[in-house]
């Protein structure tokens, strides 16, 4: 038996069987992380010493039945802009190398009530930005599939942890697709949930009203359960809403009969990779025999939802990074002549390359002259955005379009195009402009075995029903039986 190629509701069927031990789990991913970690760099900070540690702990602990839960000694990864008291939270970049959280967020009280055990801080792009790991101040995540391609980004750590067996599920965030493009790019479940529906507290902002923590697992049910452990109100965010919990394992019923998907046609035109459309039409086939309806429906403000985007996301990165500033915390510059200097040399040796364009824009777009031609602009096209979702939510239960518009690309070959990255996004920022849920799940894989993701978009707290229309997808194709990642390819 192979722990770490085990889901976490598979590990928990074990562990109730008494076939496994939690140290025994923890011992494999451990090990797998000292095995993989060289090629695969998913990794920030790795707690696996604490982790070993940990379990001996609960394990005891649970034995003597001074503590139970079913999610007790179940090890997780942690994207790292998710403060975690006592452990560095850097955002991958050099403006928070040596940061040390006092306190967690509040997805990981949660976890932490739970006895989840934290195997380390997963890599990303610096701040959140970018689509591939490759702005990360430390070092380039590798695409478990194909070590020469990206694993996506934001959460591209995540993904690439969980698809490599060295975390069994992670936690991600997403601001314009940050959990679902890297979870399709790794052949992983990526859930961004409704906004609102998840705390921010203890997130280290990018933007602040697009922002969203969710699960990246290896199935469907595992999201279900990662989701019912971190959905929630918290009086720390003004952003969380009140509302009743909800168990999203009992809604995957492995049924989508009379289910009404709407197919968005400005996703499948020009700029889709010829095999990702295959395979999404394929995936539409598929839906039919299982007796949901399929319907092409127009959804044209998609086609301004990328510069929207871009507008509102840099405008509020602006804001939001204006704290790094040399003095509160983060990276001193060293040598400085007065306070002018000090902010300027802190924040230019701070910042990486991205992060520096993105608060640029975004000053510009916020300036004196310029907000209400591009900022106020961009907000009155992000209302058009939401009332035309909530248009077709009307008519369709379900939205279907491809994650990405190709599969995972080589590393390097858009760094030097920042236009050309952002295009990445086309398929999932409007999901964050307009709050909604969406997930992306694998349908398949193109000729050179790299897998393709699908997404599937629901209305407002309507988690129950993507995850269901997923689930059953899922069941039928039996993605995870059919294809693995190779690790092929070699660090260039």
């Amino acid at each position: 038996m192979n722990i770490t190629e085990l889901t976490v509701h598979e590990l928990q069927e074990k562990l109730k069987n008494k076939e496994l031990k939690i140290t025994d789990i923890v011992k494999a991913y451990t090990d797998r992380i000292n095995e993989k970690e060289k090629d695969v760099q998913a990794f920030v900070t790795t707690l696996t010493d604490e982790a070993t540690n940990q379990a001996k702990e609960i394990e005891e602990k649970v034995n003597s039945g001074e503590i139970s839960g079913e999610f007790a000694g179940i090890p997780i990864g942690i994207k790292d802009n998710m403060c975690t008291k006592g452990v560095k939270t850097t955002c991958s970049s050099r403006m928070l190398e040596n940061f040390v959280a006092p306190y967690d967020a509040t997805v990981i009280e949660n976890l932490n009530n739970e006895n989840i055990i934290d195997l380390g801080k997963l890599n990303m792009d610096e701040f959140a930005m970018g689509g591939s790991t490759e702005y990360s101040y430390f070092k380039k995540t590798r695409n478990p599939w194909n070590l020469n391609k990206v694993p996506g980004g934001s959460s591209g750590g995540s993904a690439a942890a969980v698809a490599a067996g060295m975390v069994p599920w992670a936690l991600g965030s997403d601001t314009g697709g940050s959990i679902r493009q890297p979870a399709s790019f790794c052949g992983v479940v990526g859930l961004k949930p409704t906004y609102g529906l998840i705390s921010r507290y203890g997130l280290v902002a990018f933007a602040s009203s697009l922002d969203q923590i969710g699960p990246i697992t290896k199935d469907v049910y595992d999201s279900a359960m990662l989701l019912n452990l971190i959905a929630g109100h918290d009086e720390k965010d003004t952003t969380s809403i009140d509302r009743e919990k909800v168990d999203y394992t009992k809604c995957l019923k492995n049924d989508v009969k009379g289910l009404k998907i709407g197919v968005p046609k400005e996703f499948f035109g020009e700029g889709i990779n010829k095999e990702v459309k295959e395979a999404l039409e394929q995936a539409m086939e598929t839906y039919k025999e299982l007796g949901a309806e399929i319907e092409e429906f127009s959804l044209d403000i998609a086609e301004y939802s990328l510069a929207t985007y871009y507008i509102i996301a840099c405008a509020e990165a602006s804001s939001n990074l204006g704290r790094f500033d040399g003095i509160r915390y983060g990276y001193r510059a060293k040598e400085y002549k007065n306070l002018r200097e000090l902010y300027k040399k802190s924040r230019s040796e701070g910042f990486g390359a991205e992060v520096k364009r993105r608060i640029i824009l975004g000053t510009y777009v916020l300036s004196s002259g310029y907000y209400d031609a591009y900022y106020k602009k961009a907000q009155q096209v992000r209302t058009l955005v939401m009332e035309q979702f909530e248009e077709a939510f009307e008519k369709y239960d379900v939205i279907l379009t491809p994650t990405s518009p190709t599969v995972a690309f080589d590393i390097g070959s858009k760094t030097n195009n920042p236009l050309e990255m952002y295009l990445t996004d086309i398929c999932t920022v409007s999901v964050n402009i307009a709050g909604l849920p969406g997930i992306s799940i694998p349908c398949g894989v193109d000729s050179q075995g790299m897998p393709i993701g699908m997404q599937l978009i629901g209305n407002k707290f309507c988690e129950e029903t993507i995850l269901n229309a997923a689930y059953t997808f899922e069941q039928k194709i039996k993605f995870r039986e059919n294809h693995k990642p190779t690790f092929e390819g070699g660090i260039n």
